[in-house]
């Protein structure tokens, strides 16, 4: 694994930890980090087997670290995002909708590069990347959905963060498409990174 690669993981360690000192609500930071704790050591080892790319794995790290900061203080409590709801009279904190988009916009390259290696198309790659960050976006609000019934329903606004939107999930889930779909207009770098893969 090359060193960059490394600071890569041990700064996101940094921050996840830092993040995990006296989180706002401790129950629902756990809820939040269950996947965290699953897909981290998927992504290190899976770097072994698909070689990631540097920039890759730095959008990888902005979002985990915004994700870390939303289970800090709840997504819809994040205080450091208040300034931008008032400057802009929005009715709710819409942090959590950001980071939906930014997942859509941030995770797709990664997933990219993983599902390059056995794509037999550009375009496959592409379109199947795609579907791939919509499943996981609208699986995840199911998640969300099942853990908050099953495991902590007092904790049900907190961690869904849904702020009276009853179209919350929905929305979420189209921010991520959204962020997703602006990834196949930098066609020309995809094809770029497409011909280093299979090169």
């Amino acid at each position: 694994m090359p060193k960059s690669h490394k600071v890569v993981f041990t700064i996101y360690i940094i921050v996840w930890t830092i993040m995990a000192i006296n989180p706002k609500y401790p129950q629902d930071w756990l809820l939040e980090n269950v996947l965290v704790f699953i897909f981290f050591p998927f992504i290190f080892l899976m770097d072994k087997k698909y070689h990631y790319t540097l920039p890759s794995l730095v959008l990888l790290l902005i979002f985990a670290s915004l994700h870390s900061l939303g289970s800090h203080y709840t997504y819809a409590e994040m205080e450091h995002f208040n300034a931008i709801t008032h400057f802009f009279g929005f009715e709710r904190n819409h942090f959590d909708r950001l980071v939906h988009f930014l997942f859509g916009l941030l995770v797709f390259r990664i997933l990219f590069e993983m599902i390059s290696s056995s794509a037999t198309t550009l375009k496959t790659a592409l379109l199947f990347t795609l579907t791939m960050v919509i499943s996981i976006s609208t699986f995840y609000e199911m998640l969300e959905w099942l853990a908050a019934v099953i495991l902590h329903p007092e904790l049900g606004m907190a961690f869904l963060g849904t702020q009276g939107d009853v179209w919350d999930a929905h929305k979420d889930t189209a921010l991520a498409m959204i962020g997703a779909l602006i990834n196949i207009v930098f066609y020309q770098s995809y094809k770029h990174l497409w011909l280093l893969k299979k090169g």
